[in-house]
């Protein structure tokens, strides 16, 4: 399944982990279920974690071992399914978390957009069309008028920022 992280196609470092098998040594990504078991001896391992946390648990249960995790990959079991949107923005606004945020499960690409603003930016796609038209649609649009959890000042905020750069107190 190609990875899209910063408007390209890229190797994952991360292996996923099923519930029964052994943890390998480097990035690995469990299952909540699995994580929630140790997180704490999950954690101490000198390799980066990632969590996939399904859209109908609780983010706020992730909350206290967010500043040491890696990556949270949330769960898109269906392209109508959008909990994760509201996952992604209490993740990145409520909470501060600054990790990889992952996309995954029903990644569509007339979503992508939507979903960088909601503050993902890391996705699996199941297609490499898909992939490949990813940076087209990132690039399409550079200036929005919702503040979302991705971080860029709305075109409000821009213009106030033009305006008060050229008046001098």
């Amino acid at each position: 399944m190609p990875l899209v992280k910063d408007n390209a196609v890229t190797a994952d470092d991360f292996v996923r982990v099923a519930d029964d098998d052994a943890i390998p040594s480097g990035a690995v990504l469990l299952p909540a279920a699995r994580f929630l078991v140790d997180p704490e001896g999950v954690l101490k391992r000198n390799s980066k974690v990632g969590v996939i946390w399904p859209n109908n648990k609780p983010i706020a249960e992730l909350a206290p071992y967010l500043d040491r995790l890696a990556a949270v990959a949330l769960v898109f079991p269906t392209f109508r399914d959008g909990r994760a949107y509201s996952q992604a923005r209490l993740l990145r606004e409520r909470f501060g978390y600054a990790g990889e945020m992952r996309a995954t499960g029903q990644v569509l690409r007339d979503q992508f957009v939507f979903m960088l603003r909601a503050g993902f930016d890391a996705f699996e796609v199941k297609k490499d069309s898909d992939a490949a038209a990813f940076a087209k649609v990132a690039q399409r649009y550079s200036v929005f008028y919702q503040p979302t959890g991705d971080g860029r000042l709305t075109a409000s905020r821009r213009r106030l920022a033009d305006q008060t750069e050229g008046v001098r107190l």
